[in-house]
């Protein structure tokens, strides 16, 4: 069974983006690998094994195009409640939070968040029926 360990995204600024991940889900620099050309940033905390992979392209000066295909990265927390509210406080700017509910049953609760780059997060509620 195959295991994952990691997802990649492209960032702009490298400490602009280490400092959102860090206030937003307490991920820390687990390991930096710099290449004349690029840098790649591991973030990661002590939930997960799971890392964030952070690719900055050094030539790059203009933000990335995320096109029409790019999904969305997903957290749980504990109290996805006091999440939302440490998020306004920080300045964060998280979507409204949301009881999904489509046949009537909420079987989830979550935000979204932006960050710098404009990848989106959502964070859910630990211990709804798909976490």
């Amino acid at each position: 069974m195959a295991k994952a360990i990691h997802s990649m995204i492209r960032v702009l600024d490298e400490a602009r983006s280490v400092a959102f991940y860090d206030v937003a889900f307490g991920l820390k620099i687990a390991d930096r690998l710099d290449f004349p050309t690029f840098t790649l940033v591991y973030l990661s905390n002590a939930e997960t094994g799971f890392e964030l992979e952070l690719t900055v392209n050094k030539d790059r000066t203009v933000p990335y195009d995320l096109g029409d295909g790019y999904g969305h990265l997903a957290v749980s927390v504990e109290d996805v409640t006091a999440e939302h509210a440490r998020f306004e406080a920080e300045g964060l700017h998280p979507r409204k939070l949301v009881d999904f509910a489509p046949a009537g049953e909420v079987i989830a609760r979550f935000f979204f968040v932006a960050d710098p780059d404009g990848y989106q997060i959502e964070v859910l509620q630990r211990g709804g029926r798909y976490l």
